[in-house]
């Protein structure tokens, strides 16, 4: 399995390594870390045969020291570059060649510490990427592997995919399985609320998918919550976050098939999420995402 990685010199570059190691760990996964250079950038070789190295050039090569010192020894890791028209477009053009289950990259810089901001290359992945996106929060700096991973279920066109793949990657590293479903009491009547109503459109959904997770996964491996709040964000605040957790989400049902959409729901998730965030292709089929 190989994870192309978006690469700057950056807190943001450093963010993306560390998530994608702490994926890629004990999993045998391989890093493509990818530097990419717009077209327009005068960019020569990046080992000239004894010629004096241009500006460029030396970018390359401090980026390309930086990036594979932050990757751990434990994890394999090669470092690329690619010209593309954008950043977003290599690292899907990188993801197609070396036949990726992800792509890694870190928030916006100018969003708060652990918290996401999208900025306009998620953006452009979020809406274009055939494969898995993973976003790394701001700050983020794990050093060890996940300890769990939390799939957001619901019951929209693309929600599927994101289930399997939360299912059968959690089957194959061992780790629990949280199903979260989100409640904004606000946006909904009183009896799709009622928690303690086994027959509530959430509880029923909820309980579904926990038996479709139960079925492969081992005994306890799986468990359900119903966050609720007034908010999106108050819903995800009014539940528990590891340090080592990772969020599964599926794509809109406004995505075109097999490519990313962010639908208005995942957008208030990522902006309140501490915890690192993976959404999923609708249509997607490759089950192995996770290494």
């Amino acid at each position: 399995m190989r994870y192309v990685v978006g690469y700057t010199p950056n807190e943001r570059g450093a963010d993306a390594i560390a998530l994608a190691a702490a994926i890629a760990r004990t999993q045998d996964a391989q890093l493509d870390v990818v530097y990419v250079f717009n077209e327009d950038t005068p960019y020569v070789s990046l080992t000239p045969d004894g010629e004096m190295l241009s500006p460029s050039e030396q970018a390359v090569l401090i980026a390309r020291g930086k990036a594979l010192k932050l990757v751990p020894e434990d994890v394999k890791a090669e470092f690329h570059v690619r010209e593309a028209e954008s950043f977003a477009t290599g690292l899907i053009e990188a993801a197609t060649e070396y036949e990726a289950g992800l792509i890694v990259i870190g928030a916006a810089s100018n969003g708060l510490f652990k918290r996401f901001t999208v900025g306009s290359i998620a953006n452009s992945l979020l809406h274009a990427s055939p494969v898995p996106v993973a976003l790394a929060p701001r700050g983020y700096q794990r050093k060890e592997g996940l300890s769990r991973l939390t799939l957001m279920v619901g019951t929209r066109q693309g929600a599927q995919e994101a289930i399997d793949v939360a299912i059968e990657s959690a089957a194959r590293r061992g780790l629990p399985l949280r199903l979260v479903s989100l409640l904004e009491l606000d946006e909904l009547k009183q009896e799709e609320f009622e928690l303690d109503n086994p027959l509530s459109p959430a509880r029923q959904h909820v309980n579904t998918v926990l038996a479709q997770a139960a079925a492969k996964l081992s005994e306890s491996q799986a468990t359900a919550t119903l966050a609720h709040g007034r908010s999106i964000e108050e819903a995800i605040d009014s539940i528990g976050w590891d340090d080592g957790e990772l969020v599964i989400f599926g794509s809109s049902r406004l995505a075109q098939k097999n490519l990313l959409f962010l639908g208005s729901t995942a957008n208030k998730v990522l902006r309140a999420l501490p915890v690192p965030m993976i959404v999923v292709p609708r249509d997607y089929e490759r089950f192995d995402t996770l290494g």
